[in-house]
């Protein structure tokens, strides 16, 4: 019972609303903002909310393509880079087949806005960070200028924090000079100097005051000429806590992609440490070698439509047609990542739409209630039946029937699934395996009790004897349930998923839910004789 009391509150504990922050595009200027929404724990998929889908394939108007299959992975590396600036939740990006690729956007309303998004083709760029730390001597005029027009530090940047990016011993200055003078100003206070020349880290919470910060016309006027500011791609995780990395790079690139025609990644022979080497146009190979001959031991930023993708890799020496980026100790499938950023802004390939659905929420809705009608339908019919010809025992396995629908909800939302229409259908399945695996239980108590056994030796017998039965129907489903998963797409892995956790909470309630409730009722009629079975 105690074991089941926690089962109960940690599924509850899943299923309770929450205030969570999400970051979605300003009506006004576009940019990226943190909004706070009320979020129900289950992700709806595109059938039940509405949204859009869009199925792309390479356009080979102007010639064929010689690998499509290599253009619509880069393309999908692409399309995942941009996602972010719908915020949806739980958004489908999938390569389907060889050369197909689906984007499925839930809760998204504008379809000219997906696909201006979706189908702009991918701009690569290198780029020398801020080497001479023009951004960061900048920065107490930044802050000077955000206190002038009103903006003020919030204080709550650490000591530390500040020392790294001015070399100053804070406490000092406090009690050499007047109160704050050389506290950390508004921008500065955001900031953390990282670990090479033009990187800062911004904790994940403060990027969108940041954001606001540096868009700025004060701002903007105050920066250092030949810099500009590009956002991390990823968000980094240092002590625990979400960062996200600023770098200050030059504002003209060293080459683009245009001139990339080969990326691989591998391992060093000599060293086995991981790297990404790459190839050139001959055009590309000299502006290369003599733009990276003037910056040997620099770091240059590989940029992916306007975000950084990785942390900078240094310039070792001249490099010509011919290069490799070191990524030292990092493993092998960042060296992966990284060859695929550089092949998805390279040549760059547009893409068309070849179809293109938009599901109104209307739509969604009554995907949703006749869902939710059949669910419940079902769900009744069961509930009837099992009272009516298995009496107590049948109201016992009812009882067991909620915690089921609990337990399955439960798991839905504690490991982030979303919730399909072909989901509902694969609940409303299980519910009936849930009831199949007490049938059989129930059958084989009516039989060890026709042999004359007591009450608790035929309900033990019956719980041990179809647990075989039980194990390999279940075990046989899910594993068919499995293969669904990994062959499917959407639809089919929403059907399957569902299945997958509702079979696993089955087997929780009919197996040991249901046995502690009639060991619980038989512990307390001892004397009993008979069982409403």
């Amino acid at each position: 019972m105690i074991t089941i009391g926690i089962l109960i509150a940690l599924s509850i504990w899943a299923l309770i609303p929450r205030n969570v922050t999400q970051r979605v595009p300003d009506a006004a200027t576009g940019r990226m903002k943190d909004t706070t929404v009320r979020r129900v724990p289950i992700n709806f998929g595109l059938d039940l909310q509405g949204g859009i889908h869009l199925a792309l394939e390479v356009d080979e108007s102007k010639g064929p393509v010689p690998d499509c299959a290599d253009a619509i992975q880069r393309a999908e590396k692409v399309v995942r880079t941009r996602i972010d600036q719908f915020g949806t939740t739980e958004p489908v990006v999938q390569i389907i087949g060889r050369c197909r690729l689906i984007v499925e956007l839930a809760g998204e309303k504008d379809p000219g806005r997906a696909k201006s998004i979706v189908q702009r083709t991918a701009f690569l760029e290198f780029r020398i960070t801020d080497m001479r730390n023009l951004f960061r001597d900048a920065l107490p005029t930044i802050d000077q200028t955000l206190r002038q027009a009103g903006i003020r530090g919030s204080g709550e940047s650490p000591a530390s924090g500040v020392a790294q990016l001015f070399g100053t011993d804070t406490s000092k200055a406090k009690s050499d000079s007047a109160p704050d003078a050389n506290a950390p100003g508004a921008l500065s206070a955001l900031l953390f100097q990282g670990s090479l020349p033009g990187e800062f880290l911004v904790p994940e919470e403060q990027v969108a005051r940041a954001e606001s910060l540096l868009v700025r016309p004060e701002v903007r006027r105050t920066l250092p000429r030949g810099i500009e500011l590009r956002w991390g791609a990823q968000v980094e995780s240092r002590a625990a806590r979400p960062y996200r990395a600023l770098y200050v790079v030059e504002d003209r690139p060293i080459i683009t992609g245009e001139h990339l025609t080969k990326a691989t990644a591998g391992r060093d022979p000599t060293t086995n440490q991981a790297e990404v080497r790459f190839s050139l146009s001959r055009r590309g190979g000299r502006i290369f070698a003599q733009e990276t001959g003037r910056h040997v031991n620099d770091y240059m930023a590989i940029i992916l439509d306007g975000r950084v993708q990785g942390q900078p890799p240094i310039i070792r020496s001249q490099i010509g047609s011919e290069g490799r980026i070191e990524l030292g100790g990092k493993p092998l499938e960042e060296a992966n990542d990284l060859a695929l950023v550089l092949r998805a802004g390279a040549l760059p390939t547009p893409l068309t739409i070849v179809e293109e659905r938009t599901i109104g929420s209307t739509l969604g809705a009554d995907s949703k209630q006749a869902g939710y009608r059949a669910g419940i339908v079902g769900v009744v019919l069961v509930i009837l039946t099992m009272l009516l010809y298995y009496r107590l025992a049948g109201a016992l396995a009812v009882t067991a029937l909620g915690l089921y629908v609990l337990f399955t909800l439960a798991g839905l939302s504690g490991f982030g699934f979303t919730l399909t229409l072909p989901g509902l259908a694969g609940f409303a399945l299980s519910i009936g395996i849930a009831v199949d695996a007490n049938v059989l239980i129930f059958e084989r108590i009516r039989e060890e009790m026709q042999h004359g056994k007591s009450i608790r030796l035929a309900v033990d017998e019956g719980f041990k004897h179809a647990m075989s039965a039980i194990i390999d129907s279940n075990v046989s489903t899910a594993l068919t349930a499995f293969i669904l998963y990994l062959v499917g797409t959407g639809p089919v892995q929403g059907f399957a998923i569902t299945l997958i956790i509702g079979i696993g909470a089955s087997m929780i309630t009919a197996v040991f839910v249901t046995r502690t409730f009639f060991l619980v009722w038989l512990q307390r009629r001892p004397a009993m004789t008979t069982l409403s079975i």
